[in-house]
């Protein structure tokens, strides 16, 4: 087993629908070539932003494999597998790894607020039952609970949790993780507002929304400032804060999703309970991408 050392920007790629509300697998190959062909470094599919809790167990084989296949092995795939259900997530990361991704992204189990020893626990179990990377997510303004410093590093102790996509916005935390991580770990931001900070503080990268809409563009700013050019990635940064602002405006992946859709790059189509944007909203983002000179003409 191979084990990747992840860094750089990755996208946390959008689930395009059709009219008829199913995955456009068509448009999943699209997306994803364009991404690549961008310059993004890594791509996570069914995550957050991929609305990922509202595809059947089908549907979410088939969205890996036109990924996994369009990719061809030129970057490093991390699929989000998490639940808040032990064996359910295991059973998930069992299917990604199968299907040949490189990393299955694992998020904080939501809803039943586990202690710190279920989260070790937790990630131990998935972490010991497959063969490929682990990559932790904490986002507790998602699961309703913090994975601590003291806890993220324990588990990283094992030798195939590879990486922790931090997106708890917890500056202290996220440095004591820097701090203390084992060598090879990477620690990825989650909050493209953040990740200029967060690089200045020793983290490796981001797993971006924004990504989605300016995989050159965010690529760009967090390979500068990986390369000390803090001042030239926060010129980019000053260009783009808005929209990155933007983006989360409404419950993530509404807003991004509305703007590749402005963009001509997808349909506008939600799965419930999400819908589309409220009108006010979305006049504001129409004008951010006008800014930037984004609407499909």
């Amino acid at each position: 087993m191979t084990l990747p050392k992840l860094s750089g920007a990755g996208t946390a790629l959008i689930t395009p629908f059709n009219a008829e509300g199913t995955v456009d697998y068509s448009a999943v190959q699209r997306l994803t070539q364009r991404q690549v062909e961008h310059g993004i470094d890594m791509l996570v599919p069914c995550g957050t932003t991929g609305e990922a809790v509202t595809l059947s167990d089908v549907e979410y084989q088939k969205l890996l494999e036109t990924v996994v296949e369009t990719v061809n092995g030129r970057i490093p795939v991390i699929a989000g597998a998490g639940s808040n259900a032990t064996m359910r997530t295991l059973e998930n990361a069992r299917v990604a790894a199968a299907i040949g991704v490189d990393a299955v992204l694992i998020v904080g189990p939501y809803y039943n607020k586990p202690t710190q020893e279920g989260y070790y626990q937790h990630f131990r179990a998935v972490a010991d039952g497959i063969d490929c990377g682990v990559v932790m997510y904490n986002v507790p303004g998602r699961t309703g609970g913090n994975i601590t410093a003291e806890t993220q590093l324990r588990i990283a102790e094992g030798g195939n949790v590879i990486a922790t996509k931090e997106a708890s916005a917890n500056f202290t935390q996220i440095y004591d993780i820097v701090r203390g991580k084992p060598d090879g770990f990477s620690v990825l931001s989650g909050d493209d507002d953040l990740v200029l900070a967060q690089i200045a503080m020793g983290i490796d990268g981001v797993i971006s929304v924004a990504a989605n809409e300016l995989p050159t563009d965010i690529t760009h700013m967090v390979h500068l400032a990986l390369d000390g050019k803090l001042t030239e990635a926060r010129e980019i940064y000053d260009r783009l804060v808005t929209l990155l602002r933007m983006n989360f405006i409404e419950s993530n992946p509404i807003p991004v999703k509305t703007a590749m859709a402005m963009m001509g790059l997808i349909e506008e189509r939600f799965r419930l309970p999400l819908v589309p944007m409220q009108r006010a909203n979305r006049e504001r983002l129409e004008v951010v991408l006008r800014s930037l000179d984004l609407l499909a003409s």
